[in-house]
């Protein structure tokens, strides 16, 4: 290992590495790289674009790419898995485990550029994420829930977590006591930390939030007493105890907003815009410190997608009454 790392890889310790992807903005999205024993695993891999990056990374640390054993996107969606395919090209050894419903997505990935393609428009789409490779099915597997592999000396383990998506499992890794979360543990937007303390946003961007199905995820992640978080949106959380609760909290604001906004005539933007205001004042009342415009530059795009998430959940569940709690929260 070479005495500097490449800007875009941040050391999370005890092995593991965060590698910015690029995607968006930096330090927006992140790959995440696990070194074991002389073995490698990626968990999420950023889109095509990425790929340069997390190859980069793996050469810093002195291994092979055949010494790459796993591939793990924690979900489908692009900005987690749409190099997967590309990757797997430059590792002739690794497999890509992968939760059950989103294996034959990876294998023909056309059902899921044409979906993402009708959210984001096909400029967009060729700008910020390159096209997807297909994965051979030989080299795929679908993973089962508590299922366990190794990886050098310590154990993954695969928990299943719908809310954010059906598709969506999170990574146990035992040798850290530490969740790799997807979207499932929210986002945690480093330019919000204040004073070692996360501000988290809960990702509902379309098609299957779940409100009930996320807050019963966030508590089963809890309930195993987690010391990190290791979010793709963004980098290792060292304060998974204290922002559960916070993180539940939002999740039943962000649905109140979309209650609230589901008769109104101009929804879509009304809602982006409530939730907007939202997101602003609970990070202006965790002590965020930046200006009030710059907060909203920062959340504005997350308020929209987030927004079109909760309207596809309004047209499918049509829900009644207040936003759904449960009797109890675990923490």
């Amino acid at each position: 290992m070479s005495t500097s790392a490449p800007s875009s890889v941040e050391p999370a310790g005890n092995g593991i590495f965060a590698i910015d992807t690029g995607f968006h903005r930096a330090r927006y999205d992140a790959a995440w790289l696990i070194v074991d024993a002389g073995r490698a695993a990626f968990i999420d891999t950023g889109t095509a674009h990425s790929v340069p990056r997390l190859m980069a990374a793996l050469r810093w640390t002195g291994l092979r790419p055949d010494q790459v054993d796993w591939i793990i996107p924690t979900h489908v969606h692009l900005d987690h898995a749409g190099g997967v395919g590309t990757l797997l090209q430059h590792l002739p050894r690794a497999s890509v485990l992968c939760h059950p419903r989103g294996v034959r997505h990876l294998v023909d990935p056309l059902a899921l550029w044409r979906s993402a393609t009708a959210i984001y428009g096909q400029a967009r789409m060729d700008a910020e994420y390159g096209g997807l490779e297909p994965v051979p099915a030989e080299r795929i597997r679908a993973t089962d829930d508590g299922e366990a592999v190794h990886l050098g000396e310590r154990t993954l383990m695969f928990a299943h977590t719908p809310g954010h998506a059906l598709h969506h499992h999170c990574i146990w890794d035992e040798a850290t006591a530490g969740w790799f979360t997807g979207d499932t543990f929210g986002m945690a937007l480093p330019e919000f930390r204040v004073d070692g303390r996360s501000f988290i946003i809960p990702a509902t961007t379309p098609i299957q939030f779940e409100p009930e199905a996320m807050h019963a995820s966030i508590d089963r992640m809890l309930r195993a007493r987690p010391r990190a978080m290791y979010l793709t949106h963004y980098a290792r959380l060292d304060d998974p105890a204290a922002s559960g609760p916070r993180l539940h909290a939002l999740v039943d604001a962000t649905v109140a907003c979309a209650l609230a906004m589901r008769a109104d005539t101009d929804r879509s933007a009304a809602l982006a815009r409530a939730l907007l205001r939202t997101y602003v004042e609970a990070a202006l009342a965790h002590g965020v410190a930046l200006p009030r415009e710059r907060v909203e530059a920062l959340l504005v795009d997350d308020a929209a997608l987030n927004a079109a998430g909760l309207e596809v959940w309004l047209d499918s569940a049509a829900p009644d009454g207040p936003p759904p709690t449960r009797p109890s929260r675990e923490s």
